[in-house]
């Protein structure tokens, strides 16, 4: 899913009573999500550990931002995120979390349990097939028997068409060959990323 829909997927719930029953993100296009993969631009990384290195990478798409979490329990992914050198392009493979700042308001991250470094093709491939794959779940919203758009009306307050236009204009931002690593990120006026671009992390800082 693209960062716009991943960051209102506040919602999280488990399938079983199994105290070690997978935790599920509901995407509010209504779909269950227990692993993310995405592709996109990783702008910044710094290690936010107090004890031991705790890597926070904030990762762009085009329409809106991702951040990752990694310590020493995602020793790889912790690895990987010291060694890259932004700006570069990586794909990521991770779980959802959520957690709820002080006021109540519900953050959602990723973290991740692999980072590879790719090239400018693959995440035109990723934003296409991500575009589609939207678009797909958008048109089946109001399908009967589906389970979990019922559960995303009853969660959220959210309209399914945003993120199906927020995947046509990643398209078009596709057409029109922008390049994050050439310093134009001018194809996208997402208002997540201009309230991270003074320097705050408005996913905040979950504990390891």
């Amino acid at each position: 899913m693209f960062a716009s829909e991943f960051n209102d997927a506040g919602y999280t719930f488990t399938e079983s009573d199994d105290e070690r029953a997978p935790v599920y993100a509901l995407l509010p296009t209504g779909e269950s999500s227990n692993r993310v993969f995405f592709v996109g631009t990783l702008t910044e990384k710094e290690d936010v550990g107090e004890d031991s290195e705790y890597w926070r990478g904030r990762i762009v798409d085009p329409t809106g931002t991702f951040f990752v979490y990694a310590g020493q329990y995602q020793p790889e992914a912790a690895s990987k995120l010291r060694d890259l050198e932004p700006p570069a392009y990586v794909a990521v493979v991770g779980k959802p979390r959520t957690y709820e700042t002080d006021d109540g308001t519900v953050r959602v991250s990723v973290r991740p349990e692999s980072i590879t470094e790719v090239d400018a093709a693959t995440r035109d491939r990723w934003v296409a097939e991500t575009a589609r794959r939207t678009v797909e779940r958008v048109a089946a919203f109001d399908d009967e028997g589906n389970e979990y758009a019922r559960m995303a009306r009853e969660e959220y307050d959210l309209d399914p068409e945003t993120y199906k236009a927020a995947a046509l204009s990643a398209l078009e931002d596709l057409d029109e060959s922008g390049d994050e690593l050439a310093g134009d990120e001018s194809g996208s006026d997402d208002a997540t990323l201009d309230d991270a671009s003074d320097g705050t992390d408005p996913a905040g800082t979950p504990e390891p």
